[in-house]
């Protein structure tokens, strides 16, 4: 690498930088995700502002080939594994007692419907608008079932700590309905990235070592591995977890955890799973600490990874967006219409089933209905494997950034005109509380 292009590079990381840092705290200031604030650092110095207005100065700084887009590559990958593995450790949430029929209903209603329902939109919309480069319509289909099944962990999870609900019950079954949603769909999009990059890799991996050529040995293989993967995985690292990251030095806890994020997700890529699964799976099986609170090779990463890495990564999600040549409004709102309406209905019937107050029901399916980090990583790998087009591209990352949203601003004035109490003491109840002792007065 040049001086020249080692300028470009670090010039386009600085305002890539700061551009996500200022909009994020702005976001943050007005209780938005600042997740939305970084995309939009990256959308003003991509081709719908900066694109427009200075062609040259965007293509200086942001080539679409050679060392300084290698360089920003790296960054955004780097970036994607440590945001999947802070997301696995944040799946740690303990369905209660009290809650275990809320949280099994919800999460087998919410998810199943919006799944089911999702594969028929695919069905019946034309493929040819939306499909990327890589042709794969199977790939293709369940990406638009989980588009539209999935749940915002790290954005819900900050809103609600934002309002002070974090450890009421009502937020305890959002996070546990949330665990078990995305744990399933993780691996429904390790399977359909799996089956779009056969063949990409040469004879490299272990599908090329067995002579898996068949469609259907193609599929069984994908639908396999993973699971098989997080049950192997969920086994021996409880096991040496303690022995891989413990206790130490700030540096040295960062290293060995960054080292067993990378080596596992190397492996994932032999074994021909996205490499994304294997850093969430390493979150997921990270020992917590004292108290039930992050442990410290946790917290080392996170101070680290949010500091840097994944500002970059969202950044340059912004960056890779194009609303002047790729927003389709129609489609656009037909699409996430679409996906509210089936989310929030299918959670709402979820919490009716159990029994669920009517408030309280319609706050878990706003909630839930939240798509943020999930959606747009979803957006984002989708994109990058030639699953979906720039269109379909821009309109996944839309719905992310709208129904989060709408979730923070719906239970913001929820938390405000005191809709429905959050209550600590099981699923959330209607005002006014009833003890149970009689007719409430």
């Amino acid at each position: 690498m040049s001086n020249t292009e080692l300028f470009r590079l670090l010039s386009a990381l600085v305002l890539l930088l700061v551009a996500a840092h200022l909009l994020g705290r702005l976001f943050s200031r007005f209780r938005q995700p600042a997740v939305i604030g970084e995309i939009l650092g990256g959308l003003l110095l991509g081709p719908t502002l900066l694109g427009q207005v200075a062609p040259a100065a965007s293509e200086w700084l942001f080539p679409k080939t050679g060392p300084v887009s290698s360089g920003l590559a790296l960054v955004y990958q780097l970036g994607l594994l440590l945001l999947m593995f802070l997301t696995g450790t944040q799946m740690r949430s303990v369905v209660g007692r009290d809650n275990i029929r809320a949280v099994t209903v919800i999460s087998v209603v919410g998810m199943v419907i919006p799944f089911v329902l999702g594969l028929g939109f695919a069905a019946v919309t034309n493929p040819a608008l939306i499909i990327g480069p890589a042709d794969g319509r199977m790939s293709l289909t369940l990406v638009i079932a989980v588009a539209i099944a999935i749940t915002s962990i790290p954005v819900i999870s900050r809103i609600m700590l934002d309002l002070g609900i974090l450890r009421t019950s009502f937020a305890r079954i959002v996070l546990s309905i949330a665990v078990l949603e995305d744990i399933v769909l993780n691996v429904v999009i390790a399977m359909s990235l799996g089956l779009v990059n056969k063949g990409k890799t040469g004879e490299f991996g272990l599908v090329s070592l067995l002579g898996i050529t068949s469609q259907t040995a193609t599929i069984v293989y994908h639908a396999v591995v993973p699971v098989l993967f997080l049950a192997v995985a969920g086994f021996v690292g409880t096991r040496v977890r303690a022995r891989c990251t413990g206790t130490g030095e700030p540096a040295s806890v960062l290293a060995r955890s960054v080292v067993l994020v990378l080596a596992v997700s190397a492996l994932c890529v032999f074994l021909g799973i996205v490499p994304l699964f294997g850093a969430f799976v390493v979150g997921l099986v990270s020992r917590r600490g004292e108290g039930g609170g992050e442990a410290r090779h946790v917290e080392v990463v996170r101070g680290f990874s949010t500091a840097f890495f994944m500002p970059v990564y969202f950044a340059v999600i912004g960056l890779k967006l194009d609303l002047v040549h790729n927003l389709d409004p129609l489609f656009t709102a037909y699409f996430i219409g679409f996906a509210c309406l089936v989310k929030a209905s299918s959670v709402y019937l979820g919490g009716r089933l159990s029994g669920t107050p009517p408030i309280p029901s319609l706050n878990l399916a706003i909630a839930l209905n939240a798509r943020g980090g999930p959606g747009i990583v979803l957006a984002g790998v989708a994109y990058d494997a030639g699953i979906v087009n720039g269109r379909f591209f821009t309109t996944l990352v839309l719905t992310a950034v709208i129904t989060s949203l709408i979730a923070g601003s719906w239970l913001e004035q929820a938390v405000a005109r005191k809709l429905a109490p959050f209550d600590d003491t099981g699923v959330p109840v209607e005002k006014p509380l009833h003890t149970g002792r009689g007719p409430t007065p």
